[in-house]
C-alpha cells in the first residue's frame, strides 16, 4: 500500500494547476459517491489530480489509485479500502473503474459500509451505472466529461480566463456577447486551430505527436473497451475503423444501412448495434428524428464523427469545410443540449430552436417560413438579427 502512496504523491508533484476545467466549478464534491464518465484522452486523471493537489494536505488521508495499476493484480479494491480507512483515510479517487471486475458492486458496498468515506471514481463512456449488477443510480453523481471546448481551448493556449454563456445567453445577445469576446481576442485567429487540434488537451504536451495519440486513442477503445465493455469480439475491430473512415469521409453520413452492411461485409442487426456503440464510447455523435424512446437498433439519420479533430486523424486528405462546421456545432451544443435531425434546416435544438449552418453568405431562405430560427455562420467575427457567429457557440461550456 505504500507504494500506492508513493506514486500518489509523484503524480501530484508533478501536476499542473494553470489551467482548470469548467467541469471542476460544477461537481458536487461533498457527495460521497461521485463518477465521472468520458473518453480516453480528455482530461479525466488531471481533473482529479487537480483537485486533490489543490485540497487535501500530503498525507495520508487521501489517495489516488487507478485500477490498471499492476498492484491489483494481487490486491483487491476492497483490501485497500479497509487499510485506507484504518489509516485516518476519508477521500478515495479511484481512476478506470472499467478495469476492475465488480467495480460497481464493490462501490456500493464501499457506500453502505463506510459512511465516512467520500469517493470521486472515473472510467469510460461506456460505462453502465444504471444497468450494472449494483445499480448506483441512487448513491453516485454522475458527471459527463467532454474534451475542450472552443472557450477552454483559448483559455488554455492563451492563458486567459474567458467566461461561459447559456445557449439563451447567445441566442438573445450575441453581438454583445462577441463584441465582449473580441476585446480581449480575435477569435478567427484560433478558430482554425482549434477544429485541428484543439480537442484533446495532450495536444499541449507533444503537439507533433499529437494525430498519433488521437489513433492510439481510437485503437484502445475499439480494441480493448468495446470487446470488454459491450462485448465486441475483437475479430470486427477493423470493420469497426473501416466504419470510422467511412463516416470521416461523407459530408455529413446519412447511413444507408443496406448498402453498408454489404460493403463491410456483416448484417444489419450487427451494423446498428455498432453504430450504437461507436455513439456510446463517444467517437460518433448519431442524430435521430426523435430522441424519445432510441433503441440501439434503430438506425440513426445523420451521423458524424465526435468531434472535428478526429476528421483531421481518419480522413486528412478529404477535408470538407461544411461537414467541420456541422460535427463544431453538434459537438459543442450537444454536450449540455438535446440535438435531433431536422427535415426544415442542420438541426432542431432542445425541440425548439431550429439551427442552420453555413458559411458566411448563408441567407434565411431555407428558414424564412419556420420559427425561432437561426443560422450558425462561419467565416464572421459579429452576427445580426437571428446570424450568429458559429465560434460563439464554443462558448456554451
Amino acid at each position: 500500500m505504500e507504494s500506492l502512496f508513493e506514486k500518489h504523491w509523484n503524480r501530484l508533484k508533478n501536476t499542473d494547476l494553470t489551467f482548470e476545467r469548467g467541469l471542476m466549478s460544477q461537481i458536487h464534491w461533498d457527495s460521497r459517491l461521485i463518477g465521472i464518465k468520458g473518453a480516453r484522452g480528455i482530461g479525466k486523471t488531471t481533473l482529479l489530480l487537480q483537485y486533490i493537489k489543490k485540497n487535501f494536505p500530503t498525507d495520508h488521508t487521501s489517495l489516488y489509485v487507478s485500477l490498471d495499476n499492476i498492484w491489483f493484480a494481487e490486491n483487491k479494491l476492497s483490501s485497500l479500502v479497509d487499510r485506507f480507512t484504518k489509516r485516518g483515510g476519508k477521500y478515495l479517487f479511484v481512476d478506470e473503474v472499467h478495469k476492475y471486475p465488480n467495480w460497481a458492486v464493490e462501490l456500493k458496498n464501499f457506500y453502505d459500509d463506510y459512511p465516512e468515506l467520500k469517493i470521486v471514481f472515473t472510467g469510460s463512456s461506456l460505462l453502465e451505472i444504471l444497468n450494472s449488477r449494483a445499480d448506483l443510480s441512487r448513491r453516485a453523481v454522475i458527471y459527463n466529461m467532454q474534451g475542450l471546448s472552443f472557450r477552454e481551448y483559448i483559455n488554455l493556449y492563451k492563458g486567459l480566463n474567458l467566461r461561459t454563456f447559456t445557449l439563451q445567453d447567445i441566442l438573445d445577445n450575441h453581438l454583445n456577447l462577441a463584441q465582449e469576446i473580441s476585446q480581449q481576442i480575435r477569435p478567427f485567429e484560433h478558430f482554425g486551430g482549434y477544429l485541428q487540434h484543439g480537442y484533446y488537451p495532450f495536444y499541449f504536451e507533444h503537439t507533433e505527436l499529437y494525430y498519433q495519440r488521437i489513433e492510439e486513442v481510437i485503437n484502445m477503445i475499439l480494441e480493448i473497451e468495446l470487446p470488454l465493455l459491450r462485448q465486441v469480439e475483437i475479430a470486427y475491430t477493423p470493420k469497426l475503423k473501416q466504419l470510422l473512415q467511412i463516416i470521416s469521409q461523407s459530408v455529413p453520413f446519412i447511413p444507408n444501412v443496406t448498402k453498408i452492411s454489404e460493403r463491410i461485409g456483416i448484417n444489419r442487426t450487427t451494423l446498428l448495434s455498432y453504430l450504437h456503440y461507436l455513439k456510446e464510447a463517444h467517437l460518433t455523435i448519431n442524430l435521430y428524428k426523435s430522441t424519445q424512446g432510441i433503441s440501439k437498433l434503430q438506425k440513426p439519420d445523420k451521423i458524424f464523427l465526435e468531434n472535428t479533430n478526429l476528421i483531421y486523424t481518419l480522413s486528412p486528405q478529404t477535408i470538407n469545410r461544411g461537414n467541420l462546421r456541422e460535427t463544431f456545432i453538434a459537438n459543442q451544443l450537444g454536450y449540455n443540449h438535446n440535438i435531433e435531425f431536422s427535415n426544415e434546416s442542420d438541426f432542431l435544438i432542445d425541440g425548439q430552436y431550429t439551427l442552420e449552418v453555413g458559411g458566411k453568405g448563408k441567407s434565411n431562405k431555407q428558414i424564412k417560413q419556420v420559427s425561432r430560427a437561426f443560422i450558425a455562420a462561419d467565416d464572421i467575427e459579429y452576427g445580426i438579427d437571428n446570424k450568429i457567429p458559429i465560434w460563439l457557440f464554443g462558448f456554451l461550456y
